[in-house]
């Protein structure tokens, strides 16, 4: 596992948070195990990019004498696409919550055993049964995070605080390669439900976003370290964790001098969980289901989540002590309750809704140029 080093304190949040790590050594538990019968077989994952742990995928084929094909994706919309047109032999995907609902719908999804993942008793409790999938039949929580402003502090020469900020700012942004968070962001700034189905306004968004979009450099999907370290970009819409990285490499360079920050705007924003699923088609459920048991296993939940510098689903991970401290105390990463009352998690929308909010994102695409 990489060690992250992180310089933490450079994350910043409009308000502080209360410790929530635990001073404990980790407790004694039994390593995980593969179930004996598979070896020699093959698994077929599809995920998001950077998105595991380097030795995760290493280690389970070890473990269970097996071969993982790992291939990427960089947006929910483009893991739709492709099932829709037959899923080509993956065996484990990993979708983010509104997508469940959806791909559920559309009955893209295997139901999976729960008998045959024992680890899911791992699982936090407020993880569990969410709305998009209740009584977890289809799915199991992978990553949980939110999308804000990532943001290179020295340039921009002061703290961040709002998305006026951001949409304000005279230099350079980045927008993330997310139509449903996007919008929703232009959808609550315009004081509107960010999952609103009403045209007029999934029309004043668009219109909000291209009156806005002047500043606009680029169009990313879902990482925007190099812009921000290559100052092709002051400031981000993107993902919590991905800033994180960044930070990682410039505390441990001598000769970098710039400081990144990441912040949850005032007006809220969007929490997101993504989760394992098995999609219909797979070529080796049986082996899937197994994988899932292994990604919940503390340790590897754990060494996950340290890496990806995401939230963590695995609350035996937390009890043990297994997230990093500083990961944990960081509420960038884990917001107290009172920033976790701002935010909203994206739901599916109706059929015309779907088609008016692609055709708006489309649209907003070739008129800035991205």
């Amino acid at each position: 596992m990489r060690k992250l080093l992180f310089c933490l304190m450079l994350i910043t949040l409009v308000v502080g948070a209360p410790a929530l790590a635990q001073d404990a050594t980790p407790e004694a538990y039994a390593p995980w195990t593969c179930p004996e019968g598979f070896a020699g077989q093959s698994l077929n994952v599809y995920n998001w990019t950077i998105y595991i742990a380097e030795d995760t995928i290493p280690n389970f084929e070890a473990l269970c004498d097996v071969d993982v094909t790992y291939d990427n994706y960089f947006t929910n919309e483009e893991l739709l696409a492709k099932l829709q047109q037959g899923n080509p032999g993956y065996d484990v995907i990993v979708p983010s919550d509104y997508m469940i609902a959806i791909m559920i719908e559309q009955e893209l999804l295997e139901p999976i055993t729960h008998e045959n993942i024992p680890n899911m008793a791992n699982i936090s409790p407020d993880m569990l049964d969410p709305w998009y999938d209740p009584g977890n039949v289809y799915t199991v929580p992978y990553q949980w995070g939110t999308t804000g402003m990532a943001y290179n502090k020295t340039a921009v020469g002061r703290e961040l605080t709002s998305w006026n900020d951001f949409f304000g700012y005279e230099g350079n942004v980045a927008w993330l390669e997310d139509l449903r968070g996007m919008m929703g962001i232009a959808l609550v700034m315009l004081g509107f439900d960010p999952n609103s189905d009403v045209a007029e306004e999934i029309e004043a968004a668009q219109q909000y976003l291209l009156e806005n979009s002047g500043n606009v450099a680029a169009i990313v999907a879902g990482n925007s370290k190099q812009l921000l370290s290559q100052g092709e970009v002051d400031i981000a819409v993107d993902y919590n964790g991905n800033v994180f990285g960044l930070i990682a490499e410039c505390a441990a360079d001598p000769n970098c001098t710039t400081e990144y920050a990441y912040v949850i705007p005032e007006e809220g924003t969007s929490r997101w969980t993504d989760n394992l699923a098995i999609p219909v088609g797979a070529q080796n459920k049986a082996l899937a289901e197994v994988f899932l048991d292994y990604i919940l296993d503390p340790q590897v939940g754990a060494d996950i989540s340290n890496f990806v510098t995401y939230g963590s689903p695995n609350g035996k991970a937390l009890e043990l002590g297994l997230i990093l401290p500083e990961l944990l105390n960081n509420p960038a990463l884990y917001p107290p309750d009172e920033i976790r009352a701002n935010l909203w998690q994206i739901s599916p929308v109706n059929t015309d809704a779907e088609t008016l909010y692609n055709n708006a994102w489309d649209e907003l695409k070739i008129a800035i140029g991205n």
